[in-house]
């Protein structure tokens, strides 16, 4: 970008001010004005004089003597005042500091802008041009939002440019990048997100899929993701690891008598529940098996944990509540009681703890406590699952709907129709909702707009029909989609590509595993 053209007349680079023309109308108004003949004798001595005898004052003074002044003069003169005023009180704050050897404390003011807003200001003048790329203030904006923006910082990692952010890791054939490299690296990022939100709104992704082959019973009932891994847990009693990557099968857990219904993993252990009403706890690097829970007398269908507590779900119709001092340590906190028929999932954070049951309700626990707080009811049908966070609960049902609450009040805030059988798995981040069902589909909802009761358009903004079974579980971040199946397959697909949009925009990668069962 050259700064530098529009502003070759303006010598001083001064900052372009909103007044200027009228300022300059102003002066020269003034300047034919003085150089006219003044009708009152001896004008020019006695303004002398009495200039003479203002400067003698103290501030107060002079600033009393102005201000009567000012109150004798009629309103079209304060007028030509004020616009004679206004340039002597503009200041080129970033251009004084930069003269002053203080670029730092120009970089700080100005790393405060928005993109927008610097862009605006590269074009001022050569010295705020100049703190902007001494400054890679460029740079620092993009590390300001991948330290705050999930989307960026999974950008920064799959495009590559993460190695040029913050200390940069470079190798010694590569030279440290300037600030053109980070100013032209801005709007392809923002070209980066808007093809991506295209892609999720027209259907435009890259496919790949894990042939799970099963050798007894066949389907995947649960899964968790990372970019390294997938960990799934499958009908045939076992769980299998699978590398990001290459979708091959890494590792393969065994030890429950019955189908894993429900997972989780973090960078320690992966917590599993199963139909012969066991909990296990695992090695998430080894595998090796290091707990196993006894507690609920038929299958356990959901469990969720976080910072010490576990919370697990049964067929029995009971709720437990764990305290995880380590991995080989967890022992029942409570039980809650309440709904007639099987729990089927379970979420929570640190206020509430929310469920939902066969029985067609939804009920609040408080988390502290775990005494109960209120039922949210609507669904006309048992309840397979939901999600809860930041105050909203987003439940599907075997009523084919999805229905938004608010989970403070209880109230719906809206239903979603558009599946045909039950609905099986939810989630729901900022932007959208992803539901699978046994109608085979996976459908994406604008939640946005689903939670603004003025919007009268279509809340689905797509449909996938990729799996051939029905959808038992899924994940999603900005990028993608994994979905498990009771095709016996687990679907990854991809939203950030380049491929222009056809009637048929997925590419189909196929993975087949290694048949291990050790």
């Amino acid at each position: 970008m050259d700064t530098t053209t529009s502003n070759s007349g303006n010598e001083d680079h001064s900052p372009m001010l909103t007044s200027s023309s009228s300022s300059s109308n102003c002066l020269i108004t003034y300047t034919t004005n003085q150089s006219q003949k003044f009708s009152t004798p001896d004008y020019e001595q006695t303004s002398e004089h009495f200039l003479e005898t203002f400067s003698t004052w103290d501030d107060r003074e002079q600033l009393v003597f102005v201000e009567n002044l000012l109150k004798h003069m009629h309103s079209h003169q304060h007028g030509q005042i004020n616009a004679f005023l206004l340039p002597m009180l503009q200041r080129d704050f970033i251009g004084q500091l930069s003269a002053r050897s203080l670029e730092h404390i120009a970089e700080k003011i100005l790393g405060y802008l928005d993109d927008r807003s610097l862009i605006s200001t590269e074009l001022v003048c050569r010295e705020w041009y100049h703190v902007i790329s001494a400054g890679m203030l460029w740079k620092k904006i993009i590390e300001r939002k991948v330290q705050s923006d999930s989307l960026w910082q999974g950008l920064a990692n799959r495009r590559g440019w993460t190695k040029y952010l913050f200390r940069q890791i470079l190798t010694s054939s590569e030279t440290p990048k300037t600030h053109e490299f980070y100013r032209n690296l801005y709007p392809k990022i923002m070209q980066d997100i808007d093809q991506i939100e295209t892609n999720w709104r027209t259907g435009n992704f890259q496919i790949e899929k894990i042939q799970c082959r099963s050798q007894n019973s066949k389907g995947v009932y649960c899964l968790q993701y990372d970019d390294e891994k997938i960990v799934s847990g499958l009908r045939d009693n076992t769980i299998k690891i699978w590398d990001r990557k290459t979708l091959e099968c890494t590792k393969v857990l065994t030890g429950h008598n019955g189908s894993v219904l429900c997972l989780q993993y973090d960078e320690k252990v992966i917590v599993t529940g199963s139909s012969d009403s066991t909990v296990r706890v695992w090695n998430v690097k080894t595998g090796e098996l290091i707990n196993t829970l006894l507690h609920h007398c038929e299958a356990v269908l959901h469990l969720r944990f976080c910072d010490g507590t576990m919370v697990t779900c049964s067929k029995d119709r009971s709720i437990a509540v764990w305290q995880m001092n380590s991995p080989s340590d967890i022992t029942i906190r409570r039980v809650l009681v309440g709904h007639r028929a099987a729990v089927n999932v379970v979420d929570f954070d640190e206020k509430y703890i929310v469920s939902a049951s066969g029985d067609r309700t939804i009920k609040v626990w408080d988390t502290t406590t775990c005494e109960f707080v209120r039922t949210l009811l609507g669904h006309k049908r048992g309840i397979a699952c939901l999600q809860y966070r930041d105050k909203i609960v987003v439940s599907g049902s075997s009523d084919n709907t999805i229905r938004i609450w608010d989970i403070e009040c209880g109230a719906c805030l809206r239903i979603l129709e558009g599946h045909d059988e039950l609905v099986r798995c939810i989630r729901f981040d900022s932007k959208r909702i992803v539901s699978g069902a046994y109608d085979g589909k996976i459908k994406v909802w604008d939640l946005v707009a689903a939670l603004d009761p003025r919007s009268q358009s279509s809340l689905c903004i797509r449909t996938l029909t990729e799996h051939t079974g029905r959808v038992f579980r899924l994940q999603f971040d900005e990028f993608q989609i994994v979905s498990s199946s009771h095709d016996d397959t687990i679907l990854c697909f991809n939203f950030l590509n380049d491929s222009p949009t056809t009637e048929d925009s997925s590419k189909v990668t196929t993975a087949t595993p290694m048949n291990s069962t050790s």
